[in-house]
C-alpha cells in the first residue's frame, strides 16, 4: 500500500487514469487498526485498484474537503473524479471492503 507524505504526491495519485482507492485512516483508531492485517489480502483480491493510505490526521483538510468525518473510510476515484465511496463510523470487514469495490468493478467512467 502506497502512503503519501505531502499533498502534492497524493494529488499525483488523484490524477490518475486507473482507479485508487484512498484508505483514510489513523494509527489512533481501533476500527482501523482491525482493517490493517487483512489489508494485504483485499489489494490482493483486487489487483485492478491502486491502494493509497491517507493518514487522516496528516491530511486533515483533504479529510474534510471530501467530507471524511469517520474512519476508516474509503473513497475511490478514476481520472481524477470520485466513483465510489465507503464512509462511515463502522467497522468495516473484509467482506464488506471486497463487495464494495467489486460493486464498482463494472462501473463505467
Amino acid at each position: 500500500m502506497i502512503a503519501p507524505q505531502s499533498y502534492e504526491e497524493l494529488a499525483a495519485y488523484l490524477e490518475q487514469k486507473e482507479r485508487v482507492v484512498f484508505f483514510f485512516t489513523a494509527d489512533w483508531c481501533p476500527d482501523c487498526q482491525f482493517i490493517y492485517p487483512f489489508m494485504p489480502e483485499i489489494e490482493a483480491d483486487n489487483p485492478d485498484f491502486t491502494f493509497v493510505r491517507v493518514d487522516r490526521d496528516a491530511f486533515i483538510e483533504l479529510a474534510q474537503k471530501w467530507n471524511v468525518f469517520g474512519i476508516p473510510s474509503f473513497i475511490v476515484a478514476e481520472n481524477g473524479k470520485e466513483i465510489g465511496r465507503l464512509v462511515n463510523k463502522q467497522r468495516k470487514t473484509k467482506a464488506q471492503i471486497n463487495t464494495f469495490l467489486a460493486g464498482l468493478k463494472t462501473h463505467k467512467s
